[in-house]
């Protein structure tokens, strides 16, 4: 899956079964229509099976071409995926007009995301099945689920089958999609249910994609994919650099090649003491924000009276007629009081799940009686075994009992990304510190 397809998107959409969903996908693409893809989709489909190669049987290459076409023609498809598609059956036909193609291009309609049909870039997401599983036939009686689709990759093998492969970013989309829905995560392909435990990673497709040529972006060379980002960070000579003076202020951007001779001729080492003073006060500014932050973080350290906890948001529905999403904690105790946590997705938006851009708020409720108005600061941070980035922001309220409960303050996560793992996790675990001002 791509960085703009994991950076956020529409979420998978699940289509018929046997068929090809609507990916994950983000902006607007070129629209293409249903004559090049289906014209390429055939010649796809017989350059995949007449030159599968040793190690590739038939049945893979078809099904590969035949998911290709399906996405190419299908007007449900994002704009950016049938584009893909297409250039994909292209290609295929391509190589069946030569005879032969290359070993990679057979493999990528095999290895690549059955959601985004792109090849992943980390890690490789399978579902298992046990005997008890839905959609397990005993030995001998298992048949294509579809009569289009021949006989499908999850054919049972010693009492366990293989599930379509998922790149982790359209995996993570997926649980978090059928959380927003109130759904069953199911697999685009063959609707069977999965989930975190029923799920596990591929290594040897990780491995196998890691070992295919993937083009630099900025030289045009071919690269095997586990060496590329070493590549274009240390050793691509077209790569985009720096001036070593921009500390000074100098803003010249360029390819790796060029920056010697730049640097020789840059005029920022030469200015004057009053002009780099003008520069340095600029950058003084962002650093004295970042600095703000941890000052009153260390601030409120000193406090007599500070304390944490371990929360835990459980998922809830509203009982509106059209339900919505909540999240919320058990009650707990910090500072002798008694408190809740609340969490809603996109400010209680009707449908966030076709939301491209999704974030989680949150409010701090005071449930025991206070003699006294209670000043506190307070702040949300990732808990001690998640992977979630989220990025510390002090909060203060005054707590009485006419006013015990907090407005609705955004819970600072990076990017979409990040929300939507926490909305795929069965739990949302944070870690509160409460700090109590006293005058």
């Amino acid at each position: 899956m791509s960085g703009a397809e994991e950076a956020g998107g529409g979420g998978p959409a699940a289509g018929p079964a046997g068929s090809v969903p609507a990916g994950v996908g983000t902006g607007a693409g070129v629209g293409v229509g249903a004559g090049p893809g289906a014209a390429a989709g055939p010649a796809a489909a017989a350059a995949l099976g007449e030159a599968a190669g040793p190690g590739l049987p038939d049945e893979a290459g078809l099904a590969g071409a035949r998911q290709l076409q399906e996405a190419a023609v299908d007007p449900d498809a994002p704009p950016k995926k049938r584009l893909r598609a297409a250039e994909a059956a292209e290609a295929a036909a391509a190589a069946a007009a030569a005879g032969s193609g290359k070993l990679e291009e057979r493999l990528y309609s095999v290895l690549c995301c059955t959601v985004c049909l792109d090849l992943p870039k980390a890690s490789v997401y399978q579902a298992t099945f046990s005997l008890t599983s839905p959609g397990y036939m005993p030995w001998g009686r298992h048949q294509p689920r579809h009569a289009s689709e021949g006989c499908c990759s999850w054919c049972p093998v010693l009492g366990c089958t293989n599930g379509h492969l998922m790149c982790a970013g359209c995996f993570i989309h997926l649980l978090a999609d059928a959380r927003l829905k109130e759904e069953q995560a199911t697999c685009p392909n063959c609707r069977c249910e999965i989930s975190k435990s029923l799920c596990c990673r591929n290594l040897a497709v990780e491995k196998a994609v890691s070992e295919l040529p993937s083009e630099c972006g900025f030289c045009l060379c071919q690269f095997p994919r586990s060496i590329l980002e070493r590549h274009q960070k240390e050793e691509c000579q077209d790569r985009v650099t720096q001036c070593k003076y921009k500390r000074i202020g100098c803003p010249w951007h360029g390819p790796f090649h060029e920056l010697t001779v730049h640097e020789a001729a840059c005029a920022h080492p030469t200015k004057t003491g009053n002009e780099l003073m003008e520069i340095l006060d600029e950058m003084d500014q962002s650093h004295r924000k970042e600095m703000q932050l941890y000052n009153s973080i260390f601030s409120l350290l000193s406090f007599e009276k500070i304390g944490y906890t371990e929360v835990q948001f459980r998922p809830y529905r509203t009982d509106d007629f059209i339900t919505r999403l909540y999240y919320e904690t058990p009650r707990f105790t910090v500072l002798n009081q008694t408190w809740v946590l609340k969490a809603r997705v996109n400010d209680s938006e009707r449908n966030p799940n076709l939301s491209c851009k999704r974030t989680l708020s949150f409010q701090l409720l005071l449930k025991s009686k206070v003699t006294a108005p209670l000043e506190c600061s307070f702040l949300l941070l990732k808990g001690p075994y998640d992977d979630v980035k989220i990025s510390p922001v002090i909060y203060h309220f005054v707590f009485t009992n006419e006013s015990n409960e907090t407005d609705y303050v955004p819970l600072p996560i990076v990017d979409s990304v990040e929300c939507n793992k926490l909305l795929a996790a069965k739990n949302i675990n944070l870690r509160l510190f409460l700090f109590q001002i006293q005058k």
